[in-house]
């Protein structure tokens, strides 16, 4: 396992703590969940954005629901 530090202020730290203590988590197990979770979703706009990119027709709601007889 290894080991990141990181630079914070004394009222970003203390956030930080209080944060984590209220949660129940440990300040290591807050970080990086808040990481992983920011990297996930930056893939899945990516992932979004070159599906609509590549998409050649887009659908409203309404007319999917219209086509499936929904409406």
């Amino acid at each position: 396992m290894s080991t990141i530090s990181l630079r914070l202020d004394d009222r970003e730290d203390e956030l930080i703590r209080r944060y984590a203590a209220i949660h129940n988590v440990s300040v290591s197990e807050l970080i990086r969940k808040a990481v992983i979770d920011q990297i996930e979703s930056e893939i899945d706009v990516e992932i979004f954005d070159k599906a609509v990119a590549e998409s050649k027709a887009t659908y409203s709601l309404d007319r999917v629901k219209e086509e499936l007889g929904l409406k």
